[in-house]
């Protein structure tokens, strides 16, 4: 029986089996910012012991970086002390660190495919649950725990049963306006945020097939919330074209080395997956979330479903979710009126976003009534966003370029969208307070976003 592309993966990378039980894997690039890192530095520390491979883990703070005004100091004591800590962790145990405003900064899960670090066929782990973007370049990547990330310091391996495999094809072509992001909103309602739960999740289909990396990126970092443990796109031409010439990747004899392995990384066509599941690009519209998870969700031009009177128990968790956004079942989103717009994340902070909310918002100007809080997902970003004079077009419609960060995707920074207001975001997650106590969060795609940055309501088509 053949082999799927994660099975080849993972079995390349056990060190050891334990019989009825984990392997021990081999991790080649290790992650780490600011919030999960604090403990694990101080539990080496306790031991005596330096970190395994150093030259294997970059950190760079994220999570908890002002986007404004960063060449002052942090103003949050506690942002400021997580910061700092991380720069002191970095320094005594010998690691790569992209401090704030180096030009190497940004969200951890952007700088590693932009800058090479992040190759297929790795294995790859952070303290961060959307480490799963990673897979887009045909790795084995997954967020882990603190105690993980200290035994991966330690030794440069983890202990980690090995999930279940799932492959989802979508067949088909994308429509007009429908993004990855689109793609990745439908693919959890279909699945629900527990649907995946145990598998690592391999995507395939002509839909997949025909996204940029950018794109596979956006739709591998969501895999999580269907409660996969990872999501990962075999690597093809699309994946080396993107890959060739950056800074860490290998260059010369080594490049055609490392390229002739990379092109043996897919799945076996008599290979078997434990579930396979497959949907219809035609099916699929622009999306919108209308709860407080990111599985519940519809099309622009959908009403909100009826509550599941047949689960009481889930009827009453969607009742509370429509009391938490205001919202009531039947009724249209189309119209309601936003107060936030959020371009930006390790989902939408990459320079394809921008280009897609630039060109969407040509011409036209912000709506006096949104606050718009466009941030680019690292240094990188924001120096191709000002090389092709994409922050011309934003500015001349009004809109302002914030610095790079995590910034309003969760409440760990400045940027906190207040009690009440209703946010349409491209981030991830739209849990009660995670842009802000009290805070209502729509998910959505970079066009869905421009439309309503430009008109001040939630679409029910895109032009």
């Amino acid at each position: 029986m053949g082999k799927t592309l994660f099975d080849k993966i993972w079995s390349a990378h056990v060190v050891n089996h334990i019989p009825d039980g984990p392997d021990q894997l081999y991790i080649d690039r290790h992650y780490c910012h600011e919030v999960t890192s604090p403990q694990a530095f101080a539990g080496l520390r306790n031991r005596g012991i330096k970190v395994f491979r150093p030259e294997r883990t970059v950190c760079s703070p994220d999570h908890n970086i002002p986007t404004k005004y960063q060449d002052m100091p942090i103003v949050d004591p506690v942002s400021k002390n997580q910061v700092e800590t991380l720069e002191r962790n970095a320094r005594e145990f010998g690691l790569e660190y992209y401090g704030v405003g180096d030009s190497r900064n940004g969200i951890i899960h952007v700088i590693g495919p932009e800058t090479g670090l992040t190759l297929p066929g790795q294995t790859i782990v952070c303290g961060d649950s959307h480490t799963s973007t990673h897979g887009a370049l045909g790795a084995v990547a997954f967020g882990i725990g603190t105690s993980e990330v200290e035994m991966v310091l330690a030794s440069q391996c983890i202990i980690q049963p090995k999930p279940k495999t799932m492959r989802i094809t979508v067949n088909g072509r994308l429509g007009k306006n429908v993004t990855a992001k689109d793609l990745a909103l439908y693919i959890i309602s279909r699945m629900t945020t527990g649907g995946a739960t145990g598998y690592f999740v391999e995507y395939a289909g002509e839909a997949v097939r025909n996204l940029s990396m950018e794109g596979r990126l956006t739709l591998c970092n969501l895999s999580i919330e269907m409660g996969a443990r990872g999501g990962m796109v075999a690597p093809d031409e699309t994946t080396f074209e993107y890959v060739k010439g950056r800074k860490f990747a290998p260059k010369g004899e080594a490049w055609d080395k490392a390229l002739a392995e990379w092109r043996k990384l897919k799945t076996d066509d008599d290979a078997v997956f434990d579930k396979e599941v497959t949907l219809d690009a035609a099916d699929i519209e622009p999306r919108i979330t209308f709860g407080t998870n990111p599985g519940m969700g519809i099309g622009i031009s959908e009403a909100i479903p009826a509550l599941p009177e047949n689960n009481p128990i889930e009827a009453e968790s969607f009742r509370k979710a429509l009391a938490y956004m205001g919202f009531k079942e039947g009724e249209k989103l189309a119209g309601k009126k936003v107060d936030y717009v959020f371009l930006g994340s390790c989902t939408n902070g990459r320079l394809e976003d921008f280009r897609a909310f630039a060109e969407s918002v040509r011409g036209k100007r912000k709506h006096p009534d949104i606050t718009a809080w466009l941030v680019p997902g690292s240094r990188e970003v924001d120096r191709q966003i000002r090389e092709e004079g994409i922050d011309r077009i934003l500015e001349e419609a009004g809109f302002e370029l914030r610095q790079p960060g995590c910034s309003a995707c969760l409440a760990m920074n400045e940027d906190k969208i207040p009690a009440g207001k209703l946010a349409v975001s491209t981030s991830n997650r739209n849990f009660e307070g995670r842009q802000g106590p009290g805070a209502r969060t729509v998910l959505a795609g970079p066009l869905v976003a421009a439309y309503v940055a430009v008109n001040g309501v939630i679409p029910e088509k895109l032009d």
